[in-house]
Parts: structure tokens; sequence; C-alpha cells
């Protein structure tokens, strides 16, 4: 199963880059970020809180539209070597050029030439601009209008990320409304550290087409019911969970429950360097944990790919790929 191809829609773009990318940026922009790094050179948290903190800093090294070409060109060839044929990436113009419209554009055509020098590998890459919550909802409201602007067949969503516990779903309201009048999917993270409430607020209040984690849905039977009658998909990351303390054990972990009740969903790494784990490894413990076998993941990604913010014209590229695999 983990040579099967793979379609991943919850990923950071930042937050899969390979520490050592971020050391030698932090080297070229004479920043001290040593403290972001264990004795063994991995990338060092706690807890959410503090992971939150460690990924702004690493962050902080990316400065130029040439840094983001660099990061693109080392993920892509990382995520293609896992097998993924489709990538959704969230972008945040907070770090890619603060907001502003015109150095937006610059570093969204580097990262666009870096993907397109890497489809060679077997790789797709579109992105999906992301707000970062805990900044408040003026600030989603120009990363949308950053989105709003560069819509079209490389930017096809929009979404939110950050500390769940900050602000109200319904504050960030009008972000999304102009995202959506531009035509973009959305999404949202939520479900993971603020609870039930929170998916259906999310569901409510912003009128997503996706969830980002959403597995607490499980603490309420109503809403797994409701989420399965309405094929609301879930971008599952299990790996990111347990790392993070969400669960103490992949065990532990509602996929599983989640998938047998119905509700569609999707697997990937989130942040992978910071979670140590990879598309194929989410699949081998998926596998050794619950029993999963070729089939399950299969129809997995034919839910990832009905889910995929893409034109008609790629999904219809991805699906050849995907129904060529089954054979």
């Amino acid at each position: 199963m983990t040579d099967l191809p793979k379609i991943e829609l919850h990923h950071h773009l930042e937050g899969a880059a390979p520490p050592a990318l971020i050391r030698d940026l932090a080297r070229a922009h004479n920043l001290d970020i040593s403290r972001i790094f264990d004795a063994d050179g991995a990338y060092f948290y706690a807890d959410f809180l503090q992971f939150l903190d460690i990924y702004e800093a690493a962050c902080s090294t990316l400065k130029t539209p040439e840094d983001y070409a660099r990061l693109t060109a080392a993920v892509l060839e990382e995520t293609a070597a896992e097998g993924v044929i489709y990538l959704e990436t969230f972008l945040s113009p907070d770090f890619c050029g603060g907001c502003d419209l015109s150095a937006w554009v610059e570093h969204l055509e580097a990262i666009r030439e870096a993907a397109e020098r890497a489809e060679g590998d077997g790789i797709l890459l579109r992105a999906t601009v992301t707000c970062i919550r805990h900044l408040g909802p003026d600030r989603a409201r120009e990363a949308a209008r950053c989105a709003a602007e560069t819509a079209g067949d490389f930017v096809v969503g929009f979404g939110m990320a950050g500390d769940e516990s900050r602000g109200r779903l319904r504050d960030f309201a009008y972000a999304f409304d102009m995202a959506r009048e531009a035509g973009l999917g959305l999404t949202v993270h939520a479900g993971e550290w603020s609870g039930p409430a929170s998916v259906r607020e999310a569901l409510s209040d912003l009128r997503v087409d996706r969830i980002g984690h959403g597995v607490r849905a499980i603490e309420d039977p109503g809403l797994v019911e409701h989420l399965a009658e309405t094929g609301t998909v879930l971008e599952v990351c299990p790996g990111s969970n347990v790392a993070l303390g969400l669960y103490p054990s992949l065990a532990a972990h509602p996929i599983d429950r989640l998938r047998r009740a119905g509700v569609k969903l999707t697997v990937s790494t989130d942040d992978p360097p910071f979670f140590h784990t990879t598309m194929r490894r989410e699949y081998a413990r998926l596998a050794e944990t619950f029993g999963w076998e070729d089939s399950d993941f299969a129809a997995m990604n034919r839910v990832a790919l009905d889910a995929a913010f893409c034109d008609a014209e790629t999904r219809a590229k991805l699906k050849t790929r995907l129904e060529a695999a089954d054979v």
C-alpha cells in the first residue's frame, strides 16, 4: 500500500521545510534560530503552542521569493519520492511578503515556477491560501484579498490555520466570503484543539467545503452522522495528532471509527519533518494498526481526488493515474 499513488490535501509548505534547509537559510540571512532544534538537529517543541512558536521562527528564515523557490523544490522532491502525485499545500501571504499584494505575487510566481519544474518528477502542486487565525480577522481579510487577486489554476483554495482558541469563527466570515466569491474552495482547521463544536461552527458560520483535522467530531455522535450524510470531507493527519499529544497513540486515534461511521476522509502529513512522518509512514502505520488494505487506501484517494480544489482537467489527469494503479 505504501507504493500506491497518493493525493495529499492537508500540507503546510513552510511546515514541510527540511531542517537542513532552514539552518542553511538562517546562516545566509545571519539569523540565530538554534533554539528551535534539538541536539540531533530536528525541530524541537513541547506542546502545540510552542510548536506554533517554533514554526514561525523557522518561517522567519524565508525572506525572499528565491528562498521560497528553494523550499518548494526541496519539498516537492521529498514528497514525490513518497508517491504523492498531487499536493495541495497551504501558503500564507503573512509569510510570503507580509500580506503586501505585490510582494505576494512575486513569492507566488517563484513558487509556481519551482512547482512547474518539479512536474517532471510526476507531482502536481496547487495552493490553498491560508490566513492565520491568531493574527485576527483584519489580517485574514488581507490574506483573502491576496487569494482573490491570484485565484486561478494554481491558487485553488482558501483556508485558515493557527491557534483555534483565538477568536470566533464567524468573525472571519468576511474573509471566507471574499474567497468564495473568487471561486476558491474553502477549508478551515477545526475540531482539533477546540472540540466538535468548532466543526459545527465551521460548517454554519464559514460554509466551508472541507474540514482540516476535524477528528474531535467523534465526540459528538450527531455531528458524525451529519458529516456522513452531507459527505463533508475531513483532512485527517494522524501522525500530527499523535505527535502533538491530541491522542496518546495511533490505536487511540478515531480515524478508523470515523471511516467506519461513513465519514469521508483523507490522510495527510500536515508538517512532516516536525512530526517525523511521511506519507509512506502514515500509510504503513494505518495498515499495521487498523488492518487497512490496498483497496481501503485506493478508495480514500478517490475521496481525496473528488475533494481536491483543482480544475476539471487536472482532476481527469489524476483520475487516469489512479485508475492505472488499480489495474
